[in-house]
């Protein structure tokens, strides 16, 4: 705060700024920043030596050091004061020329101290009431340490458009659509340590119908815009160490266990523009209604569990939260430095054999029509290395052994082998600070072996189909961005029959 005085030599302008009242403002208005002491004056930037009381300032900078200009180098001298801040512009002044005296100083002018001494008298009552307030102040500061929390429900918005074109694949035309996502998420914390999120969710946006599940956009969805609750989620600590998760709705993997993919893997809204390139496919293999829970031996391991079932609130037989359909995952978790990470997952998994990735085949289930039920384990290695700032290696391989349980005419008991890969590379600042550029090059899941049937017919892949994606997220500002991308499907739904298949969009995200 800067204060001031009119009046005699040492009174004709004081400029200082006051410890307690500063934080004052700060607590109680949220004033702006702090102010800047001032070596000469002219350092003042509004004052000229043509001003009447340049002298006077001019004098206490040089000689007693107790002015204080805003932190844009203005003064502001015109501005009025009330007499309790020409009170604690009086008390600071006088602790200050007490210093010097204390000091030894020889530059502490008789005639200011007479000065000072009938100012004191004159404001007696002010500076009585300057110190009761600064001591008001005190026991207010203290009480906010203490009681820092309250219950507050955050609103963060993450409103997605997207222009989106195929070309190849199924459909008779290539189309380009727009369409949009949006998420509300509700944060409320009970005691400063937990956190309820409440995600409420509208959109209308499809990937391109190219006849498979290659290629499938991570933000791709559509419930006709109707405003939904999505993700219902409750997430708290148990001592220093576990940290438990407890999901009524939308519950995944990463509530709980990393994906180990930074960068890339933002759920759609940010990072890499498909489902595939988000996280391995194997961590799909759990979602919705369940508990996870994420224990630290250390700083550098972790265990991450859970156990989640889609159909957990149906009471009919054959589903509830464990007679249904269910996924159970433990992955440990291991940083042995800020710059690397590596994760060994495992997934056991009953009616959750299908990621949403990868070929018709691979999603068993979805290609039979929900017909035949499936037993699955499978186990995934995923790595990050930041080798600098700017340039971050990853990947991954997933692997799904396929059991058909009381096969039906149509399908055959039997198993299937499944196998995914991706290596990733992620840039970030790229041209911008917040900027990101990233590659993907894998293989979605591929039945690799099989002797399970579908109406006679072997559900093994017969060839190899590459997966390259390539983005660039630009921000425009800290709260809009839009991100160009690009995915190239070779030999799609691994079959070389098919024609390569490009998909392209352009993303723009509004986060608030």
């Amino acid at each position: 705060m800067t204060i001031a005085l009119v009046g005699g030599s040492l009174s004709e302008a004081i400029a200082l700024e006051t410890d307690y009242l500063s934080m004052q403002d700060d607590l109680l208005t949220q004033s702006s920043g702090d102010l800047g002491q001032v070596n000469s004056v002219f350092q003042l930037r509004d004052v000229a030596p043509s001003d009447w009381a340049f002298d006077a300032l001019r004098n206490l900078v040089e000689k007693y050091n107790c002015i204080v200009g805003y932190p844009d180098g203005t003064f502001r001298g015109n501005r009025p004061l009330s007499r309790y801040e020409f009170a604690a512009g009086l008390n600071a002044c006088l602790q200050q020329i007490e210093r010097l005296i204390v000091g030894g100083g020889t530059d502490v002018d008789a005639a200011d101290i007479t000065r000072l001494r009938a100012l004191v008298q004159e404001f007696e009552a002010e500076l009585a009431t300057l110190g009761a307030r600064v001591d008001d102040l005190e026991g207010r500061v203290e009480f906010l340490e203490d009681h820092q929390f309250s219950t507050t429900t955050k609103l963060e918005g993450k409103v997605i458009f997207a222009a989106i074109a195929g070309t190849g694949g199924a459909a008779d035309d290539d189309q380009v659509t727009f369409g949009n996502r949006v998420r509300l998420n509700l944060d409320t914390s009970f005691t400063g340590e937990d956190n309820l999120r409440v995600r409420l969710l509208a959109e209308n946006l499809n990937s391109p119908d190219i006849g498979t599940n290659e290629g499938t956009l991570g933000f791709a969805g559509d419930n006709g815009n109707d405003v939904e609750v999505d993700a219902l989620v409750y997430a708290f600590p148990i001592g220093d160490k576990l940290e438990v998760a407890i999901a009524a709705n939308a519950g995944a993997s990463d509530d709980f266990a990393s994906t180990v993919n930074p960068f890339l893997d933002g759920d759609g809204n940010e990072g890499s523009i498909t489902a595939f390139g988000t996280r391995n496919p194997i961590y799909y293999l759990i979602e919705d209604k369940g508990i996870g829970l994420n224990y630290s031996f250390s700083d550098k391991v972790n265990l991450g569990v859970g156990y989640m079932a889609p159909d957990a609130n149906d009471p009919s037989g054959g589903n509830g939260l464990f007679n249904g359909a269910y996924g159970a995952l433990a992955q440990l978790h291991f940083t042995p430095s800020d710059r690397f990470e590596l994760g060994l997952t495992y997934v056991n998994s009953y009616n959750l054999s299908d990621t949403g990735t990868g070929s018709n085949n691979s999603n068993l289930r979805e290609l039979t029509g929900n017909t035949v039920d499936t037993t699955a384990n499978s186990f995934g290695v995923q790595a990050s290395w930041s080798i600098s700032d700017k340039f971050v290696l990853g990947g991954w391989v997933g692997y799904s052994d396929i059991e058909t349980v009381d096969g039906t005419a149509a399908v055959t008991d039997g198993s299937a082998e499944v196998w995914n890969w991706a290596a990733t590379v992620a840039l970030p600042d790229l041209g911008k600070d917040g900027a990101l550029g990233g590659l993907i090059v894998g293989m979605e899941p591929r039945v690799t072996d099989s002797n399970i049937t579908f109406n006679g017919a072997s559900i093994e892949d017969p060839d190899t189909s590459l997966h390259i994606e390539a983005f660039y997220q630009y921000p425009i500002n800290d709260n809009i961005s839009i991100t160009p991308g690009l995915v190239w499907l070779t030999s799609p739904n691994h079959d070389d029959s098919n024609d390569s298949v490009v998909v392209g969009t352009i993303r723009t995200l509004f986060s608030f």
